[in-house]
């Protein structure tokens, strides 16, 4: 409990450093460039395609026309810009996240462990690719739970249950990996995730939760509608935020977790050495009365 309220509270204030607070912003200078350079080379296409679908639609078309008359214009001309901003705009924002969730959780790992741990050796237990495969292995499972699982959904209580503790799970799985990556041998990072399993599993439900918290800015309505590039860019930094806090919490616990368990072993191995030396002597001591004990036996 200790070193899980305290990887949570320095996890808190690590997300107040310039640094993190620049990474968190990241995604928005992203998404800024990839909308601007999309918009130069395939807004008219994509504009005129739509435009055409519209007005192909035939049980549609009277319905544009009434519309049309009401407003004294073509409807769709108007309507065809904000469907490809509004297609557009989730791919986007997926991209700019995935993007920067590749090289987050890395950068953050390295602040902690330069800031709090710069003399843990790196035992480097895990490549690049195999924690992407590893990834995408642990994803897959939790996308056939999710699937799996939705006939319980309609039960009330499950919901809000079952689907937060197997994005939790999936959490804990890839990010204690990751924190673990480049400092711990496979033996230690199995051995700690073995042993942290539960405080590590509800770090990932509380993430899991917490990564819900844009899904009020995207659930309000007609506001959302009336604030649309106000509210998307909120909701994208809201998004890697608690994506940054949940690698810090993950990195601080595991790296700390790490240190204790090396501390552990080399005390084990001291103790170990400085008792060799008497269990010799203690040996050789015993060996000798047995010796003499025979000599003097008639």
């Amino acid at each position: 409990m200790r070193l899980l309220l305290d990887s949570f509270w320095r996890a808190v204030a690590y997300c107040m450093l310039p640094r993190v607070i620049v990474l968190s912003l990241l995604p928005l200078g992203l998404m800024v460039v990839l909308a601007a350079g999309l918009g130069y080379f395939f807004w008219d296409g994509a504009v005129a395609w739509t435009h055409g679908a519209l007005d192909a639609w035939p049980l549609l078309s009277s319905f544009w026309a009434w519309i049309g008359r009401l407003f004294s214009g073509d409807i769709t001309s108007v309507l065809a810009p904000m469907v490809v901003v509004l297609a557009a705009t989730p791919l986007i924002v997926v991209i700019c996240l995935l993007i920067v969730a590749g090289f987050m959780a890395p950068a953050l790992t390295k602040l902690v462990a330069e800031r709090r741990f710069p003399s843990l050796e790196q035992k480097k237990g895990a490549s690049f690719f195999g924690s992407v495969m590893r990834s995408l292995g642990v994803t897959v499972l939790a996308l056939v739970a999710l699937v799996v699982s939705m006939p319980l959904w309609l039960i009330p209580p499950l919901v809000l249950i079952l689907p937060p503790l197997i994005w939790g799970w999936l959490t804990y799985r890839v990010m204690s990996f990751d924190a673990l990556a480049e400092h711990a041998n496979p033996e230690e990072r199995a051995a700690l995730i073995r042993a942290h399993r539960v405080p590590l599993l509800c770090v990932g439900v509380l993430c899991g939760y917490l990564g819900a918290a844009p899904s009020i800015v995207w659930a309000s309505g007609l506001l959302f509608a009336a604030a649309f590039f106000v509210l998307v860019p909120i909701a994208i930094w809201i998004y890697t935020l608690v994506f940054a806090f949940s690698a810090l919490w993950f990195a601080h616990y595991c790296l700390d977790a790490l240190a204790q368990l090396r501390a552990q072993r080399a005390a084990a191995a001291a103790s170990g050495a400085a008792g060799m030396p008497a269990l010799e002597a203690a040996q050789t001591a015993q060996a000798n009365r047995a010796a003499l004990s025979q000599w003097g036996s008639p």
